[in-house]
């Protein structure tokens, strides 16, 4: 029965379109390119875009777009939301690159675009680990230089991702939420059927979390955002855009003036800065400075100074300066008058 629950809980929560906005044929140069089924137009007619199509663990080959920043020092890994795919992304995507500064990879789940396979939730989790290897291994990013963003359903993949990667550098959930069941009805436990147990999940991300969400979302309720803020281990300080919905808040000008204030604190965030924050939330007490202990017979002075006399704790004998050169007490080395 539960099987069975969890599979439609999987239907109500895949939508991708179809047909598909894009294509994939070679180019000349023999590189992938992404070409729009409205228009049979490439979907980007500069370099500054990689079409990859990458296998999965699970025996899927997905689609991700790779678009290039030379002023970046992050990568942005952009998990995306339901009923969309690459073609409908691509311009969001530029804009997102040049706002922020960063280099962005998004992809298309199982069953979305021009990928492989069926959309499930355990496919997507295969999916965000296959990206992030080739983001490893093609492209040399590192999880220290790497935010993950995820929206609505993306937050799944997203913070499935993130609670493996203690060094992530941020994360960013838009629209997120709590678990697939937590959408169609309330309630305070998570079933052995649910499915992207986000709630069960985002007390394991270490990095700060950055939480966007609409105060009038119609399909995810604002209190999924609110809940996953409070649980975050490291919160951000949260954007809640007054009169948002589900799909519009890219365009509310708070929206990329928040993300470009995160992004550039982040890329100043230091490991020392991290630990002073997490020292600050859990109100650690501050190490106090000690010296390091030394042993007693080097801490006197000269036997004509009785001030800086004192006993060798081993046979009491009085030591005094070394700078006299009288060998005394064998035993602990100290010397005598």
């Amino acid at each position: 029965m539960g099987c069975l629950i969890s599979h439609l809980a999987s239907k109500l929560a895949f939508f991708p379109p179809s047909p598909p906005t894009y294509s994939l044929k070679n180019s000349s140069d023999g590189k992938l390119a992404a070409v729009s089924t409205a228009s049979s137009t490439p979907v980007a007619d500069d370099g500054s875009l990689d079409v990859l199509l990458i296998d999965t663990k699970r025996g899927n080959k997905i689609v991700a777009f790779y678009l290039r920043n030379p002023c970046a020092r992050l990568t942005l890994l952009y998990s995306h939301g339901n009923a969309v795919d690459l073609g409908q992304l691509f311009d969001l995507f530029v804009q997102i690159k040049a706002n922020l500064r960063v280099n962005l990879i998004g992809y298309d789940y199982s069953g979305y675009g021009a990928s492989t396979g069926k959309p499930s939730e355990l496919n997507t989790y295969a999916d965000i680990e296959a990206v992030y290897e080739c983001l490893q291994t093609e492209y040399g990013v590192s999880q220290e230089d790497l935010i993950l963003y995820g929206q609505s359903v993306g937050s799944g993949p997203t913070l499935h991702l993130a609670a493996k990667l203690p060094r992530l550098r941020g994360v960013v959930l838009h629209s997120a939420i709590l678990s697939g069941l937590r959408v169609v009805c309330s309630s305070r436990f998570t079933l052995c059927c649910d499915i992207f147990k986000n709630v069960d999940k985002i007390q394991k991300v270490k990095c700060p979390v950055l939480v966007i969400h609409g105060t009038e979302d119609e399909v995810v309720n604002w209190f999924h955002g609110n809940g996953l803020w409070k649980m975050a281990t490291d919160p951000y300080e949260p954007l809640w855009i007054k009169g948002g919905g589900h799909c519009n808040l890219e365009l509310y000008p708070d929206y990329i003036r928040h993300l470009c204030k995160y992004v550039k604190e982040m890329e100043n965030i230091t490991t020392e800065i991290r630990l002073r924050s997490i020292r600050q939330k859990l109100r650690l007490p501050k190490r106090p400075h000690t010296a390091k202990p030394q042993c007693p017979e080097w801490q006197c002075r000269c036997s004509k100074c009785p001030e800086w006399q004192c006993k060798c704790p081993e046979c009491g004998c009085i030591c005094s300066c070394p700078k006299c050169w009288i060998p005394g007490c064998l035993k602990c080395l100290c010397w005598c008058n």
